[in-house]
């Protein structure tokens, strides 16, 4: 009897053992749903696997619709961290509860105006709209000071954007926020009757500038950066302009991540956002996707003006949540 006892003992220890193993294993691993392109970022996703030793498994898709997965799938989502394209994407993950608070000495890392106020995601990179603009065609002091310019016959059939973009979203999100919304769906249906040239993504606008299929296009300011580093400057028919202070067209916007309640128990997702700050990986927004980087621990591009430089509309990006309401108004409008 008492060998019996013993034996169900050692048993029952085994099995506990195995269960601490398999939790242990199971938080080696990590489940990113990615809204940033594999291009750009499974460099650095790599280089987390190998400093980490961590098996990442990564989805990649459009921002907003990994957004709409995570709602859909709940507190039940497959997914420990969200690494979103842009603000907004986040900032409605945290209003219905499906990201949990990060450590305050890690947002901190981050000004207060990139990252949330209630520390559930933190930006990790930052991205400037920009008008960019066929140098061939269009000279410096052509280029329109304010997006409402983009609606005038003079621009008509020359003009770049991409609808389904979470960056072009949030940009027409925070024309919604600080034009108001009838203004805004003025200017949308105005773009849209003046022959709005649409594309599948900020790349493709910039391509058809420089081949001079358009003349202008709103962008992210990084794309002229990435594709002059590409076919050399001298061989780009291409250039970033700023519209007037306070313009929608100017909003910074960042790239962030979050973590679910699913990766709240996975030490591994900390691991991550703790990466994303660390000097390495801003570094690596610098000098490989010329973006800004948002800790004192990297650079920008010197060609970049400074972020505290570029005048932008007065919003906050907890303000750029409603991409369900931007998203129903260029459906109303036919640009979705």
């Amino acid at each position: 009897m008492r060998r019996t006892a013993l034996a169900l003992a050692a048993a029952s220890l085994l099995a506990l053992a195995g269960c601490a193993a398999n939790q242990e294993s199971e938080q080696d691993g990590l489940v990113i749903y990615s809204g940033r392109s594999e291009e750009l970022i499974a460099p650095l996703i790599e280089q987390f696997e190998t400093s980490t030793g961590s098996d990442v498994s990564v989805r990649y898709g459009d921002t907003a619709e990994l957004a709409a997965q995570i709602l859909e799938e709940g507190q039940q989502t497959p997914a420990d961290v969200f690494f979103a394209q842009d603000a907004g994407a986040l900032q409605v993950l945290q209003d219905e509860g499906l990201t949990t608070g990060l450590p305050t000495d890690t947002v901190e890392l981050v000004p207060a105006q990139y990252r949330s106020a209630e520390d559930q995601w933190v930006g990790t990179s930052g991205r400037a709209r920009v008008i960019v603009y066929n140098t061939d065609a269009v000279n410096p002091d052509q280029v329109p000071d304010s997006v409402q310019e983009l609606t005038a016959q003079q621009w008509r059939g020359k003009v770049g954007i991409a609808p389904t973009n979470a960056s072009f979203q949030s940009f027409v999100t925070a024309l919604r926020k600080t034009q108001g919304e009838e203004a805004a769906q003025q200017w949308l249906a105005d773009l849209e009757a003046n022959d709005v040239q649409t594309f599948e993504n900020n790349s493709a606008i910039l391509d058809a500038i420089d081949a001079g299929q358009v003349e202008l296009g709103l962008v992210n300011h990084y794309y002229l950066y990435e594709k002059a580093d590409e076919v050399g400057e001298a061989n780009l028919s291409a250039a970033n302009g700023a519209f007037a202070a306070g313009d929608p067209g100017n909003l910074v916007n960042v790239a962030g991540v979050a973590v679910t309640p699913t990766g709240s128990a996975n030490r591994v997702s900390e691991e991550f956002v703790d990466f994303l700050l660390s000097p390495h990986a801003q570094d690596y927004f610098a000098t490989q996707t010329s973006e800004y980087p948002l800790t004192d621990a990297a650079e920008p591009r010197a060609e970049l003006p400074p972020l505290a430089a570029i005048e932008g509309p007065e919003l906050t990006l907890d303000q750029l949540a409603d991409l369900r309401g931007t998203q129903d108004m260029l459906m109303q409008v036919g640009l979705l």
